[in-house]
């Protein structure tokens, strides 16, 4: 097994089967394992019926593999360029430490309810870093870890709310302030009914307006039944929707099948309520996008593609 993996399969307990990964990869469970016994890439978890199980980690590595493909890399040639990666990992480690402290930082702001504290960590790492990348280090691992401590019950509601508005606060700011695009395809993005965990909503759509798109944002908790009259009126080219929560079962038979008759365009699902009910959105038809931006977006483009 390649190292990348071994390392992180202690990371995420969260355990995925080889259809949902074959989907949010695009990678068929053929090539998957064919990838693991012939080439050695990774080594999936085995239940004892000898199913096989992925972590998120196994996902971003699959991910990786498909992106040294997509550059002309031959599959034969993998395994050793991860390894030779691996060569200089102590000087990544110390890179990851850094990330790690600014993330344990920001933890220990949001437990205290410490502004000051938030703004001198963020800022410290924007001054040194370039915005994509503090995205990618710091507030997505951020999102995930606040994330985990509320749904185990390690941190309340109120430092939830407190963070939230802080971020929201500073990423509107960026969105309001976006250089606008002129004649990119335009996407609806909205948060699920009830879901108001709008941050990593408006950290995509950030990403999908750099990446050409124009976007019309709708923001927390939006009705199903009103985004049909909005699509129309827009001439949106999809529509896309985050959540955190796990959907209820009348809006997965329901809410969302209608959505998809009813928009006449491509419907999408991510964050992390898109990966919990993985199966239940293929059926009613809707895309799922998974928690990565890149690849979320790399998907979009594949039914909302951008003239060039």
């Amino acid at each position: 097994m390649s190292e990348p993996a071994k390392k992180s399969e202690s990371e995420d307990g969260t355990l995925y089967p080889i259809r949902t990964v074959s989907d949010l990869t695009e990678v068929n469970a053929i090539t998957l394992r064919a990838w693991e016994r012939r080439y050695g890439l990774f080594e999936p978890v085995r239940k004892p019926s000898g199913h096989r199980l992925y972590t998120q980690a196994h996902i971003d590595l699959i991910t990786r593999v498909v992106g040294l493909l997509d550059r002309g890399m031959r599959i034969g040639q993998i395994k050793a360029h991860l390894e030779a990666e691996n060569a200089v990992q102590n000087d990544q480690d110390i890179v990851n430490d850094l990330w790690k402290r600014y993330v344990d930082r920001m933890i220990a702001a949001v437990i205290q309810f410490n502004e000051e504290g938030l703004e001198d960590t963020y800022g410290e790492a924007l001054s040194l870093y370039p915005t994509d990348t503090v995205t990618e280090k710091l507030l997505m691992p951020l999102l995930k870890e606040l994330g985990r401590r509320w749904e185990d019950d390690e941190g309340s509601i109120a430092e939830e709310h407190f963070f939230a508005f802080y971020l929201r606060n500073k990423l509107g700011a960026r969105f309001h302030h976006r250089s606008k695009v002129k004649s990119g395809p335009r996407l609806l993005l909205s948060c699920l009914p009830g879901d108001r965990h709008e941050t990593g909503l408006l950290l995509f759509a950030l990403a999908a307006n750099v990446a050409g798109y124009r976007v019309i944002l709708l923001g927390a908790d939006m009705p199903l039944d009103e985004l049909p009259a909005a699509v129309g009126k827009t001439d949106c080219k999809a529509v896309i929707l985050s959540g955190f929560l796990k959907p209820g079962s009348a809006m997965l038979t329901r809410g969302l099948p209608i959505l998809e008759e009813q928009a006449g365009v491509p419907v999408f699902v991510g964050g992390q309520s898109s990966i919990k009910v993985h199966d239940a959105l293929k059926r009613a038809g809707i895309h799922v996008l998974g928690t990565n931006i890149d690849s979320g977006l790399a998907r979009i483009r594949e039914l909302v593609p951008i003239e060039s």
